[in-house]
């Protein structure tokens, strides 16, 4: 696993980037994307939240390939809770398990649950570490938020 500084976004098309989610589903059947890097896929990706939706409707609030080069990475049961290190810690595995099997050989990963989350970055490092290995590169931005 490698620590890296720099904007998620100028790793579209060079590499897997994965955005931070919850569980949550609005009643129209959108997810809920209310901050950090999925707010800011959202934006990007309009009908991202309708998939993402979609997705954890049918298969629950895991690690999924969303398409576009952008695979969720749950942080939180809902929108609306605090991140769970249990879910973070199952996300990592998720994610590993699936870079494997689609033979992924970058994947870049804000820092879960350390922007908007609260969470403090030498808390969350242990969860990542055995599961990322040098294909896995952990981003922040200058200023230590999440990118």
């Amino acid at each position: 696993m490698h620590e890296i500084i720099g904007d998620i976004w100028d790793w579209q098309g060079h590499a897997i980037i994965a955005i931070t989610t919850n569980g949550s589903v609005s009643k129209s059947g959108r997810a809920i994307l209310g901050r950090g890097v999925a707010k800011q896929a959202g934006a990007r990706f309009p009908a991202l939240a309708e998939t993402l939706g979609s997705l954890v409707a049918k298969h629950g609030n895991h690690v999924a390939d969303l398409g576009n080069g952008l695979i969720t990475f749950p942080v939180e049961e809902t929108a609306w809770s605090q991140p769970d290190p249990r879910i973070i810690a199952r996300s990592a595995g998720e994610l590993r398990i699936l870079a494997d099997a689609m033979g992924w050989q970058k994947i870049i990963v804000p820092r879960p649950a350390c922007g908007g989350g609260g969470f403090a970055w030498h808390t969350v490092r242990p969860l990542l570490i055995p599961w990322f290995d040098d294909r896995f590169f952990i981003i922040t931005v200058q200023n230590g938020a999440a990118a």
